[in-house]
């Protein structure tokens, strides 16, 4: 027998259930726009106004055209390298601080922990954090001020450490009376215990990275060092398509032949998908992760 709904609770569902698929819908359209619009026949998406949501004269120039520029090329790699060495050293250092802070019997860890919480709330501003950056670590045009300063997030350390409050005590007192190590329960039996944890601070800490331009904005000024967010930041916002499109950064635009002006919106759209791949590839691996890990560290201890 079907159970009675009184008025106010459908009234609720429907509404909450329109919400929803407008978010969904929100999310997913201009997505979609860029995909179709980054394989449609430029002279279509010229002449198209609003949203393009059907793929008209199927091509893959836009991308042919992305791929023969250096600079692109040069910023997806270093990208990847900023991405990997920032991510391994900051989950290093968060998985090590969180482990230390997360034991009752830690030396000051309390101020310790108070001091870490400050910064998420205070800092010395930008014009400090350029001075240290450049004069005291010496990092200016360094791809290692890309690296060092942000491999570290407060917040994620406390997820972390959340989550390992959170784990038996008698586990570590079990391990300990074995005669394990501090560095040997870490490695083999807390963080295994994490891996959701693990998994949800690993793609925040990617995504962070892969998203970051303004660090290399004003501490890089080689531009074999960029990483492709900025160089996709010159593009989007300046509107210098010239200067990607032919890899060379004083190019007068009138001298580029017919298809690389007729394709300069598509190349946009093509930066756009090649750009955000990466991190739609990833998700996937670790959305099982993802998904209890974020509760987990939701609960601060």
């Amino acid at each position: 027998m079907r159970k009675h709904v009184s008025f106010p609770r459908l009234l609720f569902e429907i509404i909450n259930t329109l919400i929803f698929i407008a978010v969904i819908l929100a999310c997913i359209l201009p997505v979609w726009h860029v995909v179709c619009a980054s394989f449609s026949d430029a002279g279509w998406v010229i002449g198209h106004s609003g949203l393009i949501l059907r793929i008209k004269g199927f091509t893959f120039k836009g991308y042919q055209l992305v791929f023969q520029n250096k600079d692109l090329v040069t910023g997806y790699l270093n990208t990847f390298f900023y991405v990997i060495t920032a991510t391994t050293l900051g989950m290093l250092v968060t998985v090590m601080a969180a482990y230390a802070l997360s034991r009752k019997d830690v030396l000051f860890g309390n101020s310790i922990m108070f001091f870490i919480t400050f910064t998420m709330m205070f800092n010395g501003g930008m014009i400090a954090y350029y001075v240290i950056v450049t004069q005291g670590l010496h990092m200016f045009d360094s791809r290692w001020a890309l690296i060092l300063p942000v491999c570290f997030s407060a917040y994620n350390m406390i997820i972390v450490r959340t989550a390992m409050i959170g784990l038996p005590e008698s586990l570590v007192e079990s391990a300990k009376l074995d005669g394990a190590g501090e560095f040997r329960i870490l490695f083999s039996i807390v963080l295994p215990l994490m891996k959701a944890t693990i998994a949800t601070v690993i793609l925040y800490y990617v995504v962070a990275h892969w998203n970051s331009w303004f660090q290399a904005s004003i501490f890089l000024r080689d531009r074999a060092k960029f990483p492709l967010q900025l160089v996709l930041k010159e593009i989007l916002v300046t509107g210098d398509v010239s200067t990607t499109m032919t890899g060379t950064a004083n190019v007068n635009t009138s001298s580029l032949s017919g298809d690389l002006i007729l394709y300069r919106q598509t190349v946009k759209y093509c930066i756009i998908m090649v750009s955000t791949l990466p991190i739609f590839a990833f998700y996937p691996f670790v959305q099982k992760h993802f998904e209890a890990g974020v509760m987990i560290g939701a609960i601060k201890g």
